[in-house]
């Protein structure tokens, strides 16, 4: 992923981003055109290599969730009112068409414009849902953690489920112009090594299988604590694995080996949001130390809004003076 003297940086930038255009977070998140917007000005500002159609889930509201709306915040599924808090609904469900999908098919335009606009220079990356928080988000997160327990059949049947979706829809963006697919599983970091051996890895390993055999790459994102469970992480063939900031970078190294390209590492709010220029170039060549040649430059989760722009243009520099 990185030449001699260039390490690829790729942060995750959504609030941020709407941010530096002036523009209402909700705008940013629900119309492509805004986001596209956005993202080409931060690609152009601080020197990404990568633009994303990255939002929250779209999988989900245009299955039939109920979302809360928010004007200047991302928008949230209403687990009060959870499409399948009835485990029966999930046999009356149809999994919808991408294209057709208010939320996805908007994802599917901002991708072409994306990939018309600055395909021949950057990487596009789509983005869909991982098995658990997919499921997470039609059943309800803390329904989920108890079916493990209780009901593995049905957790076995709705993983189905939004696998099915989850692949028809990186299809659709891999057809729409995406060259790279995040997959985003932030809820499997909260079920141990057990469970996610059991129940999550052999479907986000169909996941990323499918991805690659319909010509995409991936990038996994796990937010959160995942050090029990990188190994079986480093089973999965991902082209590129975000390392959230709690996790040791030299750990994940040692648990996933030398061949595994790794991303992130850096602590979003302490080093990039309050840290100085200064910081963020240390924690830049702590990460490149820690993990080695392959290394992609990013955050350990989205950047915050607030983050000082000096700031994230040395977190980019740090890469392309190499």
């Amino acid at each position: 992923m990185n030449g001699p003297e260039r390490v690829l940086a790729m942060p995750i930038t959504m609030m941020f981003a709407a941010d530096q255009i002036g523009v209402p977070y909700g705008r940013y998140a629900l119309d492509h055109r805004v986001l596209v917007e956005a993202q080409l000005r931060m690609a152009d500002q601080f020197r990404f290599d990568h633009v994303s159609a990255i939002t929250e889930t779209r999988e989900a509201p245009d299955c039939g969730a109920a979302v809360q709306y928010f004007d200047d915040q991302p928008y949230a599924i209403d687990e009060r009112n959870s499409l399948l808090e009835d485990k029966a609904a999930l046999a009356r469900l149809h999994p919808p068409e991408p294209s057709e999908g208010r939320f996805m098919g908007d994802r599917l335009q901002a991708l072409e414009l994306l990939r018309r606009r600055a395909g021949a220079e950057r990487i596009v990356e789509g983005w869909v849902e991982g098995p658990c928080q997919a499921a997470a988000d039609l059943r309800g997160i803390n329904r989920l953690m108890l079916d493990f327990s209780d009901d593995p059949d049905f957790v076995r049947d709705l993983f189905e489920f939004v696998l099915d979706l989850a692949l028809r829809f990186a299809r659709a963006q891999i057809d729409a112009g995406a060259v790279q697919i995040g997959i985003g599983d932030p809820a499997s970091s909260l079920i141990g090594p057990r469970l996610y051996e059991a129940f999550v890895l052999p479907f986000q390993k169909r996941l990323v299988d499918g991805i690659h055999a319909a010509g995409g790459r991936v990038r996994l994102h796990i937010c959160g604590n995942t050090r029990r469970i990188l190994a079986h992480v480093g089973q999965l063939g991902c082209d590129i694995v975000d390392i959230d900031s709690m996790v040791p970078l030299g750990e994940a190294r040692k648990a996933m080996g030398t061949e595994q390209v790794l991303a992130g590492g850096i602590d979003p709010v302490r080093v990039l949001q309050r840290g100085t220029p200064d910081e963020v170039r240390a924690a830049v060549a702590r990460c490149l130390e820690d993990a080695g040649p392959l290394y992609i430059i990013a955050g350990g989760c989205e950047i915050p809004r607030g983050t000082p722009d000096e700031n994230l243009r040395a977190l980019t520099a740090s890469g392309h003076s190499r």
